[in-house]
């Protein structure tokens, strides 16, 4: 079974939705994973942070064993003897009171929408169908048709209307221009703390902060997309953690599966999640025990490792290092604990190419936006493992851009050329 039989007949029977990179990946485990001829490469982007504890974490893999022998699935119809314990531990975890599971990031972003919307009828008065909800520009929050319709990305909306009304954009981490917006029928601010795919791009300090004081001086609620940056990512166990903004509502998910089962929440007060009855909302799957057993000892790895501490202290080492290049072709790098952008000159660089030269050097990671390189490997990497990967990406960048030079694409060669 070669490489190119299964990029063919992915191809053939599958959407072509991804333009994925040249490798078929067998086997994983921690921060490194495995081709089909056993090769091995150092993970630098952990599935968009869903592979935050590593692959096949074996704390993780154990619970999920545990409860496979008991039950899988009850749906909501039932209680299950684990979900309230779920539940009460990702509370305790972020500071809220309540919690509503679902299985997605996307679902969960859904969620905090219904929820606010509702919200602001019963709660602000907003006159029935008028409820809008501030987002910024270059948000990324999901796929659903409802999300994509307040994207600011052409790519992620041509094609796909007609967009549900209710959403008005801001600029990103503007805090007086956002609160220019606010009207009487404005019921919540949707933010990432973080955006990610918009290329990891940090607001100002102060920015989380300005929002939750705009938030408590007009009465609406605020909100934070932490799918990607929760979890000890930033090298916070959250990212709001870094000004004390704690949220109306919060939306968590992907490293909270551990990478092994879709799992995701929204997290709010007890008077934002009480908006919702018996019908108003649900999920088969949402909250099920397998996932609820996986989820509650995600949280308890992530606190008994301390791997949000991990995340600062190596993060710090990983600009660094990415820093003491110096090429030419690199913008900026930005980003907090094990989450760093590098923004490239594409007139000098471009971010494909240099991906596809680490690839070859046996690191893997993925450009955003042509322009951006991610790095976001599993909070459990070893530090010699982190820097090899630096120094993969410095050689890379070389080969795409000698230095002082102008893009040349990566020089073609074998899938892979450094044992280590």
């Amino acid at each position: 079974m070669s490489l190119q039989h299964i990029i063919d007949i992915e191809d053939h029977f599958g959407a072509k939705n991804y333009a994925a990179l040249p490798v078929a990946l067998a086997t994983g485990r921690g921060a490194h994973v495995f081709d089909l001829e056993g090769r091995r490469y150092i993970d630098m982007m952990s599935a968009y942070s869903a592979a935050s504890f590593g692959h096949l974490h074996p704390r993780l893999v154990e619970a999920m064993k545990r409860q496979l022998d008991r039950i899988d699935v009850v749906s909501r119809a039932f209680h299950s003897d684990n979900l309230g314990y779920f539940c009460e531990a990702l509370a305790n975890l972020t500071g809220l009171e309540a919690c509503l599971p679902m299985n997605t990031g996307a679902e969960a972003v859904e969620t905090a929408i219904k929820a606010a919307r509702r919200y602001g009828y019963e709660r602000l008065s907003i006159p029935e169908n008028s409820a809008e909800i501030i987002v910024a520009a270059d948000n990324f929050h999901g796929r659903t048709t409802t999300i994509v319709g307040f994207s600011t990305d052409p790519a992620a909306r041509r094609g796909f209307g007609p967009f549900a009304p209710g959403f008005v954009v801001a600029p990103y981490g503007d805090a007086e221009a956002l609160e220019a917006l606010i009207s009487p029928r404005t019921a919540a601010i949707l933010i990432e703390p973080i955006q990610g795919e918009a290329g990891v791009i940090v607001p100002p300090e102060g920015y989380l902060s300005q929002l939750r004081r705009i938030c408590d001086a007009h009465g609406v609620l605020l909100i934070f997309d932490e799918v990607q940056s929760g979890f000890g990512r930033t090298g916070k166990n959250f990212c709001f953690q870094y000004e004390n903004a704690r949220p109306d509502g919060l939306i968590v998910g992907k490293a909270l599966g551990g990478g092994l089962i879709p799992v995701s929440a929204f997290l709010a007060r007890r008077s934002v999640m009480d908006v919702f009855d018996a019908g108003s909302h649900g999920s088969t799957f949402g909250g099920n025990p397998l996932a609820a057993a996986v989820g509650r000892e995600a949280i308890r790895v992530l606190e008994e490792q301390d791997l949000a501490q991990r995340s600062f202290v190596l993060g710090k080492s990983l600009k660094e290092a990415i820093q003491s290049n110096g090429h030419p072709a690199i913008i900026e790098v930005r980003g907090k604990g094990l989450w760093v952008g590098v923004e490239l000159d594409h007139d000098r660089a471009k971010a494909k190419d240099v991906c596809l030269a680490m690839l070859r050097r046996g690191v893997l990671t993925k450009e955003t936006h042509e322009r951006v390189i991610r790095f976001a490997p599993p909070l459990v990497i070893e530090e010699g493992d982190l820097l090899h990967a630096v120094e993969v990406f410095h050689d890379a960048l070389d080969e795409v851009c000698p230095a002082g030079g102008r893009a040349r694409g990566a020089t073609p060669g074998p899938m892979f050329i450094d044992e280590f």
